[in-house]
């Protein structure tokens, strides 16, 4: 079933800045020549915002997607400000012009943290443009070791500015607060905990320290991957805890 999987998400990462799952909500919106959109890097022209949308993926959240931070809740929190738009579509021009793009849906990856609500925080928020390089690396990690090892992945978890990281008792220099950071959780339902352990343990032993990857492992079937250290972890956060130790 593993080798299954792995053939189909190869194959959806070979169509250039494909949304998998795509199902556009949400109007199309013209931001060309807004403010936001010139100072990104790329001179791309910024994808239509509702091409960046997706309905949730029908599998279940066992690995802790907090209330208020679904398809719809990120489609009203758009819908609400034009500088979330205009935020929001360059940061998925500089995706497309890194070749990053549709690795993670993108509106899935301005997903803050599950403590949002007890923080008094946003359930979104795009990281800032200085950041924007840090998670290019990370992706580029799941994309050619996490994806083909255990198939498609929703991101949880991103970016935490600093009183929600503060407030969710991350490390100053958290590397969800400088934006490196990604928690993770398989699509396919069939991918189980020990599966992915397995799995993903095995593509971070022969290549993480080419991508400078970090690999942590929570309760269930929620994992965090980041670009900002050779390392590994278990729940409890120390390294000889990490489910990849005994897999070795």
């Amino acid at each position: 079933m593993l080798k299954l999987i792995r053939a189909v998400a190869i194959a959806a990462t070979l169509v250039p800045g494909a949304v998998l799952s795509q199902d556009p909500i949400g109007p199309a919106l013209a931001l060309a020549g807004s403010p936001t959109e010139q100072s990104a890097p790329s001179r791309r022209p910024a994808r239509p915002v509702d091409s960046l949308l997706a309905h949730e993926i029908g599998h279940s959240h066992d690995s802790g997607l907090a209330p208020g931070q679904t398809a719809a809740d990120f489609n009203a929190w758009l819908a609400r400000s034009p500088a979330h738009r205009a935020e929001v579509a360059a940061f998925d021009n500089r995706l497309a012009a890194e070749g990053v793009a549709g690795i993670v849906p993108t509106w899935q990856l301005i997903r803050t943290a599950s403590s949002w609500r007890e923080c008094a925080a946003e359930p979104f928020e795009v990281a800032p443009a200085s950041s924007w390089d840090h998670i290019v690396d990370t992706l580029k990690f799941v994309r050619d070791e996490v994806v083909p090892a255990i198939g498609r992945v929703e991101a949880l978890s991103a970016y935490r500015n600093a009183e929600l990281n503060a407030c969710s008792a991350g490390a100053p220099k958290s590397a969800h607060r400088l934006f490196f950071a990604l928690d993770l959780t398989p699509v396919a339902p069939e991918v189980t905990r020990a599966g992915m352990v397995r799995e993903i343990c095995a593509a971070h032993a022969r290549h993480g320290r080419v991508y400078e990857a970090g690999l942590g492992f929570y309760s269930g079937r929620r994992f965090h991957v980041d670009s900002s250290g050779y390392r590994k972890w278990g729940p409890d956060g120390r390294g000889a805890s990490s489910p990849c130790v005994t897999q070795a």
